[in-house]
């Protein structure tokens, strides 16, 4: 009993010191409104970004024209609070009753995301993140989502093809994700989701009604810009427009060389065992 003790122990400190190196000014400080009572996470240096007039440089291009999105990028989505990460007041994200009590009674040591389980959209966190375009003869047929941490080892793939939705989609973590070009601005439609994953470690909930639309435009060499549509009338009285900024990371071969890091996590892991989780817990609506 005690080797297991000593074990899940040295698994968790391992974790929190292979992500010190990342964890960015999106984890750090309270904000004001932030709910009391819940896991404070610690300011510890950063992600490294591109700043100043070198951020403030030209757009780059893809050889097929195309403004290049790829990155690694840092933020661009929600992670303590999507209502205020995403530019709404305090009590402006219009969650209906039962959707607000259940958010108000969720713990954040009991999101599903801790337990190795993914993050789906718009869910980002303090690590960086990349597009990966995939091509053939035809030209750009798939867009790939990567993670550096947070999506339990999965991708998420976009359809850039010309495919629909299909009518009988099996709902999944990530959804089913079409896109296309809007000039210099790719658009995102994305139906099919579950409703296991949290919007946020406020435990912000969702239903299988969830239908998001992301455009992602860049706006300069350093700045990522995710005009995001959040539509949920399972779990929301109206539509919701919000606004998340992402920042290009800079190189730096002491973090990675400005690329995504090697992060792998695993089922039932001694973490999340010593932190008391259990598989299948955390995870739904009721």
């Amino acid at each position: 009993m005690r080797r297991i003790v000593v074990i899940a122990m040295c698994a968790a400190l391992s974790v929190f010191f292979s992500a010190s190196s990342r964890v960015g000014a999106q984890s750090g400080v309270p904000q004001p409104g932030q709910p009391q009572g819940r896991v404070q996470q610690v300011q510890t240096g950063g992600s490294p970004l591109v700043t100043g007039p070198e951020a403030q440089g030209p757009v780059p291009r893809l050889p097929d024209g195309h403004v290049d999105l790829t990155g690694p990028w840092v933020g661009g989505g929600s992670n303590a609070d999507i209502e205020r990460d995403g530019g709404l007041k305090p009590g402006e994200l219009p969650l209906l009753p039962w959707a607000k009590e259940l958010r108000d009674k969720r713990r954040e040591q009991d999101e599903p995301y801790t337990a190795c389980l993914p993050m789906s959209v718009p869910r980002v966190n303090p690590y960086p993140w990349k597009f990966a375009m995939s091509y053939t003869a035809k030209g750009l047929t798939h867009i790939y989502v990567l993670h550096e941490t947070g999506d339990a080892g999965a991708h998420r793939v976009v359809f850039m093809d010309g495919r629909k939705h299909p009518d009988d989609l099996l709902p999944t973590w990530w959804g089913h994700s079409i896109g296309h070009w809007e000039g210099d601005t790719l658009v995102i439609d994305t139906v099919g989701y579950n409703d296991k994953f949290w919007f946020d470690s406020r435990g912000t909930p969702h239903t299988e009604k969830l239908h998001t639309i992301e455009r992602w435009t860049r706006i300069n060499y350093g700045t990522l810009v995710n005009d995001f549509t959040l539509d949920d009338p399972g779990a929301l009285s109206h539509v919701v427009h919000m606004k998340f900024t992402a920042k290009l990371l800079k190189p730096n071969l002491k973090v990675g060389g400005g690329e995504l890091m090697e992060f792998i996590c695993l089922e039932d892991n001694e973490y999340g065992s010593a932190g008391g989780f259990r598989p299948g817990t955390g995870t739904s609506n009721k």
